[in-house]
């Protein structure tokens, strides 16, 4: 093995032979050039890393680049070295790199599957297949950078609800790959993307809907208006706060009507546990029940399956309409459900159990406020800032100069507003000398001006730049 000085003279002299030979440098500690059989030149740097793992990774072909640029990059890698980097294996570990379309297929095998309902992994898959692959499917997975993850959403501005849906299936792929080493912590690309606005609401049921909603439900089940078991679904989800998959899946081995309680095996938040009302323990004790069926409301047409959510959202419709209640979604009924917990002035912890909510944040997002309390409040506060104003006025008038007695306080009347006399406007103010577009009333707006319609502001002092101190 060879060792001399490399030069463009030297490497340009090195023929190949019948076996690969090595020239190394003698300017920079393992630097070397290999020259193969069949004629390549390869700059190489061999080193031992601090824990004590020989390496010798290429830098690069001859000619693609010079003996000078190879050397220099070989010193960089050497004080890389030094730091208690491993420049070779961040080399070897970036070609072996996954490409975001494996990083995908692992996503779903090893995490969405496991973790994920049926439905969001479908939703997962999807996201994946029509955005994601076709946008940056190619690219390594440690290229990807936040200006990639930006442009795929500005692609997607026309679709905000999908952009935000594809967005935060990206976040959770990203979190994993640097959980399973694919890239450096705290590296996603997604943080600090910002989701578009979704502007989509869930419209309240008032009160006045609902006395409409429960006399038509009352009606149909007197007259046998409406099926049986789609009315008995929409008092359930009232009474429950309820999912619609929740009720429409809902079994009666799961219900125990001696200790008044159901509980869900499973469902959009886990297996949950919920007390029965009076009114739905009455409900469910009353049902319609066929034997063949475990469904507390089986499907119309074949009893051994649930309801379909498509024959519940017609029903649904249709009987808004007959009480003549404007549309809102099954979702509303929910909404309207959790608003009527939250103002019953029950324990917030105690709601979030009847509407099995995890965390306060969404248990708010249910809640809607009403005008009525609402408006209650803004006059109650209306109110005491008229108090403490009035009584402002009253001492600030007060000729006696000596504070009322407490017990004279708690039994006067409220005082009066004492409004102050105004004196009329002196005369000049409207005689054409002064004009303007903001003055109202006996109101001038504050600027330094001849003549006696002006006088200076409170604490300023006059403009002396033009005129005389007796022009003010």
């Amino acid at each position: 093995m060879a060792r001399l000085k490399l030069t463009k003279t030297v490497v340009d002299a090195a023929a190949p032979k019948e076996r690969e030979y090595e020239l190394r440098d003698t300017m920079v500690p393992g630097f070397l050039l290999k020259v193969t059989p069949a004629g390549r030149k390869i700059f190489m740097l061999q080193y031992q890393t601090n824990a004590g793992v020989r390496r010798k990774p290429a830098i690069g072909r001859f000619g693609e680049l010079t003996v000078e640029i190879a050397r220099k990059i070989a010193q960089d890698w050497l004080a890389e070295v030094r730091q208690g980097k491993d420049p070779g294996r961040e080399k070897s570990a970036a070609r072996a790199a996954l490409t975001v379309k494996q990083l995908c297929e692992r996503f779903i095998s090893d995490h969405s599957k496991l973790h994920n309902k049926p439905s969001t992994v479908e939703t997962n898959e999807l996201n994946i297949k029509n955005h994601i692959l076709p946008r940056i499917g190619r690219m390594k997975v440690p290229d990807v950078t936040r200006a990639d993850i930006s442009a795929l959403m500005t692609a997607m501005a026309d679709r905000p609800i999908i952009a935000n849906r594809t967005l935060a299936c990206l976040r959770k792929m990203f979190n994993l790959a640097e959980v399973w080493g694919l890239r450096p912590d705290a590296s996603n690309p997604c943080r600090h993307v910002q989701k578009y606005p979704e502007k989509g609401s869930t419209r309240f049921i008032t009160d006045d809907e609902m006395r409409k909603l429960y006399a038509y439900l009352n009606r149909a089940d007197q007259d046998g208006l409406e099926h049986p078991f789609i009315t008995l679904a929409i008092r359930l989800q009232f009474e429950f706060a309820a999912r619609m998959s929740e009720v429409l899946s809902l079994e009666w081995k799961w219900i125990d009507l001696e200790q008044r309680r159901v509980t869900w095996p499973d469902s959009k938040t886990g297996g949950m546990t919920k007390p029965l009302s009076d009114e739905a323990h009455r409900l469910l004790k009353t049902a319609p029940r066929l034997e063949d069926s475990p469904f507390v409301c089986p499907s119309i047409f074949d009893p051994s399956k649930r309801m379909t959510d498509n024959t519940y959202h017609h029903g649904w419709r249709r009987i808004l309409e007959r009480a003549g209640v404007p549309h809102v979604g099954t979702h509303g009924i929910r909404h309207r459900a959790a608003t009527d917990i939250a103002n019953s002035g029950i324990p917030l912890k105690v709601g979030m159990a009847l509407t099995a909510h995890k965390t306060v944040a969404m248990f708010m997002r249910y809640i809607h406020n009403e005008d009525d309390p609402v408006r209650a409040a803004a006059n109650l506060v209306a109110v005491r800032r008229r108090n403490v104003v009035d009584h402002e006025i009253l001492d600030s008038h007060d000729t006696r100069g000596a504070a009322t007695a407490p017990e004279e306080c708690a039994t006067a009347e409220p005082p009066a507003v004492v409004h102050k006399v105004v004196a009329p406007p002196p005369a000049g103010l409207d005689d054409g000398k002064y004009t303007s577009r903001t003055k109202v009333g006996n109101y001038r707006p504050f600027r330094h001006r001849k003549g006696p319609n002006r006088e200076v502001p409170p604490r300023q002092q006059p403009n002396r730049g033009s005129g005389s101190a007796e022009g003010w």
